[in-house]
């Protein structure tokens, strides 16, 4: 069964910094890109970043570029984002996400704060 497992979510001032983790399970992790999405309240789910399978390609969306490194460790089955000078608008509850055998799998969310 597929797991994901965020954590490393909190409150943080604007311009500080968070560590996202994702811990995975019960797939070939090094075989899958994976992703990270976020919901603002009253906003839809949005894709923040994602990183190919061995870690060589990496995207980001517009907002996140420059602040955001996203990176794996395969050894550890487990996903980061680093989150750099955050801003009110990164204030979300982020979620790891696979797509296996075309099938989305999503952890349970970890909640991000920002205070200004």
């Amino acid at each position: 069964e597929v797991q994901l497992v965020e954590s490393g979510g909190g409150l943080v001032q604007a311009g500080g910094s968070l560590r996202l983790s994702c811990a995975a399970s019960g797939f070939t992790f090094d075989g899958y890109g994976l992703g990270w999405f976020r919901q603002a309240p009253g906003k839809e789910r949005e894709g923040v970043s994602c990183i190919s399978s061995v870690g060589g390609r990496t995207f980001y969306i517009n907002s996140v570029t420059g602040r955001f490194t996203i990176s794996r460790d395969n050894a550890k089955n487990t996903v980061y984002l680093q989150m750099n000078n955050v801003n009110p608008e990164d204030k979300a509850v982020s979620y790891c996400f696979v797509r296996r055998w075309s099938r989305d799998y999503w952890g349970q969310g970890t909640q991000v704060t920002v205070s200004s």
